[in-house]
């Protein structure tokens, strides 16, 4: 999508009510994608769509599954203030396919730090219970919260 579809509603539609040059639009986009056309003119023509109805909803229809690829994940954490510390967390949040979106860490007090992560977890290797077993077993984590989750 592009950047300045933030400000727009969107909606979620069955695919049978959509407009049958929307269906097609998504048809040759997903034949471009998979590399089964060598071109847009190639795609529309095999779908029997125009290019400029190609063109007018190329960037405005999308499978549900794209919409909903990233998964977002807020994770809060009580550490123990140590060299180090928020390095290997951070190491073993990317070893397990985990995208760092934020990170937010407050001034360490009284040998305690909290950190709160935001995560793309679209991608991630391990289910997250595994996930959170693993972060829980590093001596220096406290205590793992999850504050909540979203597309």
């Amino acid at each position: 999508m592009k950047p300045n579809n933030f400000d727009k509603k969107f909606y979620l539609v069955r695919e049978d009510v959509l407009p049958e040059a929307m269906k097609k639009t998504l048809d040759a986009k997903e034949m471009i994608e998979r590399g089964k056309a060598d071109s847009v003119w190639d795609a529309v023509q095999r779908v029997d769509l125009s290019r400029s109805a190609y063109y007018k909803y190329r960037d405005t229809v999308y499978p549900f599954h794209t919409v909903v690829k990233e998964r977002i994940i807020s994770l809060f954490f009580h550490l123990e203030d140590r060299s180090g510390t928020l390095s290997e967390l951070l190491g073993l949040v990317a070893n397990a396919g985990c995208n760092v979106l934020t990170i937010h860490q407050t001034i360490p007090l009284q040998g305690r730090a909290n950190v709160t992560l935001s995560l793309n977890i679209g991608d991630m290797k391990v289910e997250m219970d595994e996930l959170l077993a693993r972060l829980r077993r590093l001596e220096f984590v406290e205590k793992v919260e999850v504050l909540g989750s979203g597309a």
